[in-house]
């Protein structure tokens, strides 16, 4: 009597946690808990495949180095010394007075000394020096920049209010993005691909910009554009910029960007904060270019140049460019994630629409219904009252891998109604061994509750190596699979799970509640 009893408090509680992670996917208002997730599949949305130009990554690293080694040989005094970032990731230093060439070599074994020297040279008068980074620290670059640009990615679009994203690395450099439910793709990738570098660079005012464009172009400046849509007409144009190369300041002090309405003008803009570190050296930049234009730089464009009319302490600038509210905040979004460390590419992209998603959900549960029905009816026919036991576990084994999904939060994909459809059929296994066991042993004369007995005891062996098995392959499937088979495997380990608590705990507690409690003197199998 108290097996009957642990047994039964054991299916009661188990079924009741089914049945209250389920009831919101039903009925959301009685019960305020997640429901089920569905897969891209199942409700539509958007399916990118991404690759991250990691090489990019490594020629930033790089022209990093080359602006730290100018600023350490300036600071060192070392004179009739250039410095240039060539063939992409390499690093040239032109040594022009052989007298300083004991002072650079000193500098770099100080200083440098994860840069490989590649070749030592004269031309002419100088001494070349080409450098670039070795092949293990390459490596680590492009592989911290897929890494950096998968959690950046994550956090835009947690942000941007998708629910259950999938979001992995696939491969050395790619990317693999789900978004269930989006309905606006063009701002989705806009968001997500944007780099949102942001970099702080001054007007360089002591050139002509006609000479520039002309072709005439100062070393140590480029130029850049200012774009500007107009609302009413839809016409953008372009402002060019002489800006100065070298970045004052960046985006990586960043603590926090909002969207904020110019009281003036009522007009959103983009409110930025700095960390300690980038308000001091925002403060000495505004301080040190009084009445100079300082270009505020978006990827490569021209946002404002606003000219600094004293110094700006405090830590906290603005970005404006007559945005729209959603622009802003878009921008907003992708300044707060962090920019990425390379531009990323699309080179796969899937859009699917909610109406195929609801129509794989009606033929999924139409498929379901029927191979229940058929199942339902064999175990009634072949195995009479016996295999109505039977159907009450086969149904409570559907609610508990539903609540599975819902209580863990996973995503029922259609490869996931295969694997429920799989598992219907599978989770009557059990019984069938365990009632041919029970015939085998009333065929022998046993009383019902000895042949009962019997059949579990025989029988439990033999179908936990067969469930454990599968659920390994299950597992393992999981763990290595990617997309509609991951989807496939989680269903089918809840199925695994869930049938063998139906068919071992479920089942045996009513067949001894019959026979112990109602003295039930006859077996209908």
């Amino acid at each position: 009597m108290k097996k009957i009893s642990w047994r039964l408090v054991i299916v009661i509680g188990v079924i009741i946690a089914a049945f209250v992670y389920v009831l919101p996917t039903f009925k959301p208002a009685l019960w305020p808990h997640k429901k089920i997730n569905l897969g891209l599949d199942l409700q539509g949305g958007m399916h990118l495949v991404l690759e991250v130009d990691t090489e990019k990554a490594v020629e930033g690293t790089v022209e990093r180095i080359a602006q730290e080694l100018k600023d350490q040989i300036k600071k060192e005094r070392i004179r009739n010394t250039g410095i240039d970032r060539i063939e992409g990731t390499k690093i040239s230093v032109i040594i022009r007075d052989p007298d300083n060439v004991d002072d650079v070599d000193k500098l770099l074994d100080k200083d440098f000394k994860d840069l490989r020297i590649l070749s030592r040279s004269k031309e002419g008068e100088n001494l070349v020096i080409t450098m670039d980074l070795p092949d293990n620290r390459s490596d680590q670059i492009k592989k911290m920049a897929t890494d950096q640009a998968l959690e950046t990615i994550r956090n835009r679009i947690d942000q941007f209010g998708v629910s259950e994203p999938d979001i992995r690395r696939q491969g050395e450099k790619r990317l693999l993005i789900q978004l269930p439910g989006i309905k606006d793709t063009k701002r989705a990738k806009e968001l997500i691909g944007r780099t949102a570098q942001l970099e702080f660079k001054l007007v360089d005012e002591a050139h002509d910009l006609d000479a520039a464009l002309k072709g005439n172009l100062p070393p140590g400046s480029q130029i850049l554009y200012q774009v500007k849509e107009d609302p009413l007409t839809r016409r953008t144009s372009k402002t060019p910029f002489l800006i100065k190369k070298r970045s004052l300041l960046s985006g990586a002090y960043l603590t926090d960007a909002r969207v904020q309405i110019d009281s003036q003008y009522n007009e959103p803009y983009v409110g930025i904060d700095f960390n300690r570190k980038g308000a001091r050296i925002f403060e000495r930049i505004t301080a040190a270019n009084v009445k100079k234009r300082l270009a505020i730089v978006l990827d490569n464009k021209v946002y404002s140049a606003p000219v600094i009319q004293e110094k700006i302490s405090g830590g906290s600038a603005r970005i404006t460019g007559n945005f729209s509210t959603e622009e802003a905040r878009d921008l907003a979004i992708v300044l707060r994630a962090g920019a990425l460390p390379a531009p990323v590419n699309i080179i796969e992209e899937r859009t699917v629409g909610p109406s195929l998603g609801s129509d794989s959900i009606s033929k999924g549960l139409i498929s379901m219904c029927i191979g229940g029905i058929l199942v339902v009816l064999f175990m009634i026919i072949y195995y009479k009252a016996s295999g109505l036991i039977a159907d009450f576990a086969l149904i409570l084994n559907i609610l508990l891998i539903a609540g599975g999904l819902a209580g863990f939060q996973a995503t029922l994909t259609l490869p996931g109604i295969a694997g429920i459809i799989l598992t219907i059929g599978m989770a009557v296994d059990a019984n069938v061994l365990i009632f041919e066991r029970i015939r085998e042993e009333m065929g022998l004369g046993k009383t019902p509750r000895a042949a009962v007995d019997a059949g579990y005891a025989r029988a439990t062996l033999t179908i936990l190596d067969a469930n454990v098995t599968t659920l390994i392959a299950a597992l393992v499937l999981f763990q290595f699979g990617t997309g509609p088979v991951k989807g496939f495997a989680v269903t089918l380990s809840l199925g695994v799970i869930a049938s063998l608590f139906t068919a071992l705990v479920l089942t045996r507690a009513i067949f001894d509640y019959l026979l112990i409690n109602r003295k039930a003197k006859t077996l209908s199998i």
